[in-house]
């Protein structure tokens, strides 16, 4: 068959002739020259961007509703169709005869993980190598985005290892603080190194801690708190922008799916306006294009295109793929376009871009020649809807004007819901696009005490704690600024002193939150629509139990997770209080064990509430995790338990929303 890329940039190239020509024929009589237009006004996170990176904000704001951009993660350096990266190849290019519209990178790049970078490199080499790959997709026509798998910077172990509390180590006055500073100037290099011939820096949207909502990351839920997390977005950004002076990123904020279309969820940990420039999503499909799923995304998508457009953001639909069996839906690419196309509000999504195709037994997320998917990718890519590289015009050249953004205040640290056990601790607190007059901090009200500039460009002075208010009371933080001929202000809920210490094997017994759902909320990982809240009223002993409410509307599962990072290996079973709900839904008990993932199931049909006793013995390795089938919970693993999840489960014609009660997990 002839190749659609081609028919396709012949209709560009015919269009782009008759316009040439009929300029030629009228040039001897042109009409008077039009008052050139004024400026676009952009408002972005940098008011010192370059205008490139301001010209390409506004083109995505206006491509929104006209076309959906293609995009796929490490185009041009992993592949099914070519074994070494040279800068030309591309999957995308052997499916179709075009490169994508988006070009993803990653800073695993810069530590050797990722290609082109390389282990063996020198960290000169491995900036370079990265900068060089930004430069290749700029010059194939392509927008290049930038996320950030980051490595555990306590443990020195990659980033799916969530020990340690990593976030607040980084924040400033952290262990690891400089730790992280060094990593965030190697890719200040990375990026700013990335230029054009005529030495201008080329745009990047970057996407840092990405996926927080959920608990596979260390920067995720259940692992930090909504209030560490979006400080330390902010203090990224801060850091890049103000103080590395990089002005060629557009910040993006993506958590993952799904949300049942609730707005809140998405917003929980939402950095602020000032700090997000692209408002993302990532969904991944692990159902073959199932309506349920499908529906579910839709619904998503068009709630985060909505909060876009309030905001004055780029929408995106920043991660996405078909995860499971290979091929077993060849029109997926078309029924997901075509999902998102019905809609008005998801339509207006800027871009998708789809995972890497890493090779070996990994998925091909950009079908290549012979796979199964590759039919259903070439009509998707034949969709006029669909831009891919040789589509786009006028990326980078609208004339704009900048937006000059209002002074912000915010407090650093201590962050909100955050323990402080010392006696003496930081205020810290950051005050953007303006000069400060008076900076103070007060302690429930009381006599307000200066913060003076230091020099990493904080308001900061020291809080001493009366070691006898460090009975785990809670105090309120509350800080102030005289900015521009008014007042700023920002405050925070802190812990004092220790927080009672649960006994050996116990995962909760939900006392020690003192009533407050926020906290309880905070110390979970949540997949899914669900709700957390203490009940009073069902509980096994003491005074509050667990109430999970689960909404199967958007998913066939749900789960809320605790790390433990505990030896099990003295006990012989796990037990909970369990009062189901009296539906067929069903309960899985899941024990992170050695890297294992077992599981124990349990029914959610009886209401009476009663105590569900577990022998370790009868866990089984999750059925998805394939590479550990047979594998046996036993003490050698028990030694090693790092988290425990709860997940529900819905069952064929079971109700689809309810609440289940728990209280006492603990291993005995």
């Amino acid at each position: 068959m002839p190749n659609p890329a081609l028919n396709r940039r012949a209709f560009i190239l015919t269009g782009a002739a008759v316009a040439m020509a009929a300029g030629a024929q009228t040039s001897a009589a042109a009409p008077p020259a039009r008052p050139t237009a004024a400026p676009t006004p952009v408002r972005i996170v940098d008011d010192g961007a370059t205008p490139a990176t301001r010209a390409l904000f506004a083109y995505l704001r206006q491509q929104q509703g006209r076309g959906v951009l293609f995009g796929h993660q490490h185009d041009l350096t992993y592949g099914f169709t070519f074994s070494a990266p040279d800068g030309r190849a591309s999957d995308t290019l052997a499916a179709v005869g075009d490169y994508p519209a988006v070009f993803g990178w990653d800073t695993l790049i810069l530590d050797g993980d990722e290609r082109p970078g390389a282990r063996s490199s020198t960290e000169a080499e491995n900036i370079a190598a990265l900068s060089r790959c930004i430069r290749q997709a700029d010059a194939r026509g392509g927008i290049n985005t930038l996320s950030a798998h980051m490595p555990n910077f306590v443990t020195g172990e990659n980033f799916y290892d969530t020990s340690g509390r990593v976030v607040g180590q980084i924040l400033p006055g952290g262990a690891k603080h400089a730790d992280f500073n060094a990593f965030l100037d190697r890719i200040a290099k990375a990026v700013t190194g990335a230029r054009r011939p005529d030495g201008t820096a080329i745009p990047v949207v970057f996407r840092p801690f990405h996926e927080n909502n959920g608990g596979w990351f260390w920067w995720g839920a259940g692992h930090t708190t909504s209030a560490e997390y979006i400080e330390v977005y902010r203090y990224t950004v801060e850091y890049l922008r103000d103080t590395r002076g990089v002005h060629n990123l557009l910040y993006a904020y993506s958590p993952n799916s799904a949300f049942g279309g609730d707005p809140a969820n998405y917003l929980k940990t939402y950095p602020g306006d000032q700090f997000v420039d692209v408002l993302g999503y990532d969904a991944y499909d692990s159902s073959a294009g199932s309506p349920a799923w499908l529906d579910a995304l839709v619904t998503d998508l068009a709630m985060v295109v909505r909060l876009a457009n309030e905001r004055g953001k780029v929408p995106a639909y920043s991660e996405f793929g078909e995860s499971g069996t290979e091929g077993r839906n060849p029109r997926w690419y078309v029924q997901l376009l075509d999902a998102i196309k019905a809609d008005p509000l998801a339509r207006q999504a800027t871009y998708m871009l789809t995972w890497a195709n890493f090779g070996g037994t990994n998925r091909a997320y950009v079908p290549y020649p012979g796979n199964p998917l590759l039919p259903g990718f070439v009509a998707y890519y034949q969709d006029p809807y669909t831009l891919f590289a040789g589509d786009l015009r006028g990326v980078f050249s609208a004339r704009t004007s900048p937006v000059r953004n209002a002074p912000f205040l915010h407090l650093v640290t201590p962050t909100d819901r955050q323990r402080v056990t010392a006696s003496r601790t930081t205020v810290r607190v950051r005050v953007t696009h303006a000069k400060a007059g008076r900076v103070t901090y007060s302690v429930n009200d009381g006599a307000a005490q200066p913060l003076r500039l230091d020099a990493d460009g904080f308001y900061s002075g020291d809080w001493s704690i009366d070691p006898g208010r460090s009975d785990n009371r809670s105090v309120t933080l509350k800080v102030s600024a005289r900015v521009a001929g008014r007042t700023l202000n920002d405050s925070a809920l802190v812990f004092l002193g220790e927080g009672t210490p649960l006994p050996a094997g116990w995962v909760d017994d939900f006392e020690s939150y003192a009533g407050d759902d926020v906290t309880l909320s905070e110390t979970y990982s949540h997949v899914n629509a669900n709700t957390t809240t203490l009940s009073p009223d069902h509980k096994s002993t003491g005074s509050y139990g667990l109430a999970y409410a689960y909404d199967f509307t958007g998913a066939e599962y749900t789960g809320i997770g605790k790390a433990v990072d505990a030896d099990w290996s003295a006990f012989t079973s796990l037990s909970l209080w369990l009062k189901g709900d009296g539906s067929a839904n069903g309960a899985t008990l899941q024990i992170v064990a050695d890297g294992v993932y077992f599981e124990y199931g349990a029914p959610l049909g009886d209401t009476n509430g009663k105590e569900v006793d577990a022998p370790f013995s009868e866990f089984k390795p999750a059925p998805w995790d394939t590479s550990h089938a047979g594998a046996v919970l036993d003490a050698a693993r028990l030694a090693k338990v790092t988290a425990f999840n709860l997940y529900l489960g819905h069952g064929s014609g079971a109700a689809t929303t309810g609440t289940v009660y728990v209280d006492n997990i603990r291993a005995h």
